[in-house]
């Protein structure tokens, strides 16, 4: 079984989940994450706290910089993500599916890189 990274996006701008729409996805990604364990496909999930939160640690020369601020100056930032095990991208892209669903935001499938002794 193969591995991937199921990410979350949210858009800068984008108008606010009203306090409905956040009980509605939060008990449908509870869900989706019983059915992931159910099925023997989670690994592991979490959400992100928003990219104003980030902090930046980057070793140079010998130098250890640290900045605010998320890494990307972009409008698209990682809201959440799962960690699932599944057989092929197939399985993948549908279980991105029912993610997408339930969080109502896009979701990006990739497999990480196998390990070369495995």
């Amino acid at each position: 079984m193969t591995q991937y990274l199921l990410s979350v996006h949210n858009v800068e701008g984008e108008p606010e989940f009203s306090d409905e729409q956040m009980q509605r996805t939060d008990k449908a990604v509870d869900a989706f994450n019983a059915e992931l364990q159910s099925e023997g496909a989670w690994v592991f999930a979490g959400g992100l706290r928003p990219p104003s939160t980030a902090t930046v640690v980057r070793a140079e020369d010998g130098r250890v910089i640290i900045t605010d601020g998320p890494f990307a100056e972009a409008k698209e930032q990682l809201g959440g993500f799962w960690i699932i095990e599944a057989a092929d991208l197939d399985a993948a892209l549908a279980y991105a599916a029912r993610g997408s669903a339930a969080c109502e935001h896009s979701v990006e499938v990739r497999p990480f890189e196998e390990d070369a002794e495995s």
